[in-house]
């Protein structure tokens, strides 16, 4: 589940089902020199976690996508290495 509480051309708020999710996306949105702001948030125990983004010079909306793209391609790449060694 993924759902957008904030869309603004350089802020994003998204609340996901995923903690996981959540961290993996934090952490390769670092990556980015256009982040100034990348970070989870979780108000209570029972509740989602928020992914909090902020941006310069690229919006956030783009900034999040090319992390995704980014993900994808280093998911590939474990997929097929972890399919040679375990042949």
């Amino acid at each position: 589940m993924i759902k957008v509480l904030l869309s603004e051309k350089n802020s994003l708020e998204i609340e996901l089902d995923n903690l996981t999710l959540a961290e993996l996306l934090r952490n390769e949105l670092w990556e980015d020199s256009s982040v100034l702001v990348s970070a989870w948030k979780k108000d209570h125990p029972l509740k989602n976690p928020v992914l909090v983004l902020k941006t310069e010079g690229k919006s956030a909306h783009k900034t999040l996508v090319d992390c995704l793209e980014r993900i994808e391609k280093k998911n590939k790449k474990i997929i097929e290495e972890a399919k040679k060694v375990l042949k």
